[in-house]
């Protein structure tokens, strides 16, 4: 059901993309304006703070190309980040270990959400990050949002991870845990 402009970030390997969707409601068709940028091999082993610098850099750009940066308005922010992640809430999770090439030390055991957020504060983009999931959780809200009988999602790529939708109360750990929506 959800309405209005939408951004999102992807970052699951060498490159990174930037994406805005319009969205109109009940199953509307898709069409995002999509850009991919290469992640500079310095910035896979440097510092947290350049990477999400340069990220945050490249989301600037690519909203002024198609909204007013200095709008009033926050505008709302998915981010794929497709590395291991203790998930803390639908918003936060903590770097475990990073994969595919990347190897930032100062990034280990911290809040990856709050890293990107505050390179944004940082740039002056009025955006929150709204949801982080890996990228089959997202394949996952793709497909069920096309089809409300998708109930699992598979990534074959660098890596292979797999997701489908389950009972809150049917898995131990979550067990307390409130959703909206019971899974």
């Amino acid at each position: 059901s959800e309405k209005g402009i939408f951004y999102a970030l992807d970052l699951g390997g060498t490159n990174f993309r930037v994406l805005r969707v319009e969205l109109g409601g009940q199953r509307s068709n898709l069409d995002p304006d999509v850009e991919q940028q290469p992640i500079p091999e310095q910035l896979m082993t440097g510092r947290s703070e350049d990477l999400f610098d340069f990220i945050a850099s490249s989301l600037y750009q690519f909203v002024e190309k198609n909204d007013s940066v200095q709008s009033p308005i926050t505008k709302l922010l998915g981010f794929t980040f497709s590395f291991p992640v203790k998930q803390t809430s639908v918003s936060s999770g903590v770097l475990i270990k990073w994969t595919k090439g990347f190897a930032i030390r100062d990034m280990v055991e911290k809040e990856v959400a709050g890293a990107l957020q505050q390179a944004l504060t940082r740039k002056g983009l009025n955006m929150r990050v709204s949801v982080l999931v890996n990228d089959t959780v997202g394949t996952l809200a793709l497909g069920h949002y096309h089809d409300a009988d998708t109930v699992a999602a598979v990534i074959i790529g660098t890596g292979t991870n797999a997701c489908y939708w389950e009972r809150t109360d049917a898995i131990i750990k979550c067990q307390g845990l409130l959703t909206t929506s019971g899974g």
